[in-house]
């Protein structure tokens, strides 16, 4: 099978290019540098917004793999996000079209939610969460990532094209994990203070730690560089605790290893399904190495409905589609 690949460079894209080449599939890699040599691959220069370009790319492929995007919405101006992410996926998929391209698999995001970025809170109707919830983007890269799905979906109505859209968490490279080990002694560490409390009173501090994370995130740090990540560092150890802890319940207390991303990937190109879908793909375990049920009752006491068990410490998002549907199963895990 040839591929082509778009963000081939990127962290993602580098382990997926990996992980293609050594199975021995012909790889033909696009970004915006000039010059590069990836090993095993062909790599060559093009903009997914230089339509001409980009139609010449896909030529003689059999399936795209899109992974090129600006990344979150600190960096570039929203009109600039819109037009790289919506603009840049459309021209590929209509590229894919015109060249009788059936296959795209797309990288979306755990943010098209619209937990994290966004300015203000989004609602969490229940436990575990998965593709069915509604989403509320309020940043142009969440929203840019609902576009790209809604995007999926057209061409497979319009033009039989099958897709996936991949909805990455935080992707980490393969290699030490001291950072995790720091930020889970951290919540450990608060889980045994909430549990000395009463219910009322944890309740009190939920609601207090809750409000004072989105007052800050009402200012649109996250627009702003670096900005979000300077000031939380620069916290006293307690405020650092309870945003860290916000932080980790919009992010649904997940990450992925960057080999489980190429792997949902690459599976995403041969396995047997058609439509257009949206897959959760994230560690089958929480970060926290606490159980799920407890860190429900701590970090989300406003969620009543749980769809299904989440049993010890099993994920809070739901994977199961991409187990059904792709055969994905995590084989690097950051939970215990």
């Amino acid at each position: 099978m040839k591929v082509l690949l778009t963000g081939g460079t990127g962290a993602v894209g580098k382990a997926v290019t990996k992980r293609l080449v050594a199975k021995g599939y012909a790889v033909r890699v696009i970004g915006r540098q000039e010059g590069l040599v990836l090993e095993g691959a062909e790599y060559h220069s093009c903009d997914v917004n230089d339509y001409p370009r980009l139609r010449e790319m896909a030529l003689g492929c059999d399936a795209i793999i899109h992974l090129a995007a600006i990344p979150n919405p600190s960096a570039g101006a929203p009109q600039d996000i819109f037009n790289v992410n919506c603009s840049g996926t459309f021209n590929i998929f209509q590229a894919a079209a015109e060249e009788g391209i059936r296959r795209v698999v797309q990288a979306s995001s755990i943010n098209a939610a619209g937990q994290f970025f966004g300015i203000k809170p989004a609602p969490v109707h229940y436990l575990p969460f998965d593709e069915d919830h509604p989403t509320y983007p309020t940043d142009a890269y969440s929203f840019s990532k609902n576009v790209v799905e809604y995007t999926g979906r057209y061409f497979w109505e319009r033009e039989g094209i099958s897709s996936v859209a991949l909805r990455l968490p935080g992707v980490v490279a393969e290699g030490p994990r001291d950072r995790f080990i720091a930020n889970r002694a951290r919540t450990h560490a608060l889980v045994e203070k909430l549990l000395k409390l009463s219910v009322e009173e944890r309740m009190a501090w939920f609601e207090t730690a809750w409000k004072e994370f989105n007052d800050f995130r009402a200012t649109r740090p996250n627009e702003n560089g670096h900005f979000a990540s300077q000031v939380i560092n620069a916290m006293d150890e307690e405020k650092r605790a309870a945003f860290g802890a916000m932080v980790n319940r919009v992010h649904f207390f997940t990450v992925v290893d960057e080999r489980d991303s190429a792997q949902a990937i690459e599976k995403s190109l041969t396995a047997n399904y058609i439509g257009s879908h949206a897959l959760f793909i994230n560690d089958s375990l929480n970060i926290a190495a606490i159980e799920s049920n407890l860190l429900a009752e701590l970090f989300y006491p406003d969620v009543k409905t749980f769809k299904r068990e989440m049993p010890g410490t099993t994920t809070m998002i739901s994977i199961d589609r991409a187990r059904e549907l792709i055969g994905y199963e995590p084989e690097f895990t950051f939970g215990g």
